[in-house]
């Protein structure tokens, strides 16, 4: 079971390599840290297993994260009230953004990061729609087409495959800077 120790922090060198494709089939080491990073998720988005093991709730965790340098994320965005169906479920290997929106997005709060021990405020700034092409665990190529706020967080995943992290897009002069026409996401 992976745990907040396990989970590497700003500063590691591993959070700003770039990260290795992943080959198929899946090694029996893969398929694990497939199944613990899902785990993670749903153990940290569960109130009474989050706070019995002291999990930071999060919606989306990358293996460079738990220091594997590998193109592999697992994502987990809640539906709108608990019994809901999750609006996006995946774990995502050798993700690649197709195409994406013109128009940018950004969440009103900011974004957070597991890997991230601070506040960081500002808007970062993303694409609001994208279209992403990953292989599931079984090998299997899909295609799918996502908006706000999943898109948001499927971008953060793909930004900690290639050595980027959330605050790398916040203007540094004006953190709250934005355009007419950047969509904001509560």
């Amino acid at each position: 079971m992976i745990k907040m120790r396990d989970i590497i922090r700003e500063g590691n060198d591993t959070l700003r390599a770039e990260a290795k494709q992943v080959q198929f089939p899946l090694s029996a080491e893969d398929q694990k840290l497939a199944v613990d990073m899902m785990d993670y998720l749903e153990n940290s988005q569960d109130p009474e297993l989050a706070k019995k093991y002291g999990l930071r709730a999060g919606v989306g965790l990358a293996a460079p994260q738990v220091d594997v340098s590998k193109q592999m994320a697992a994502v987990l965005v809640p539906g709108e009230d608990e019994n809901a169906e999750p609006v996006f479920k995946d774990v995502i290997i050798n993700p690649v953004i197709i195409s994406h929106s013109i128009q940018p997005g950004a969440l009103t709060e900011g974004e957070g990061c597991l890997s991230v021990d601070r506040d960081v405020p500002g808007y970062v700034i993303r694409h609001d729609r994208i279209t992403l092409r990953y292989y599931n665990t079984a090998g299997e190529q899909k295609k799918i087409r996502l908006k706000n706020y999943p898109a948001i967080v499927c971008q953060h995943e793909i930004d900690h495959l290639h050595g980027i992290l959330f605050y790398d897009h916040i203007n540094a002069d004006n953190p709250f800077t934005a355009d007419d026409d950047l969509v904001l996401l509560s």
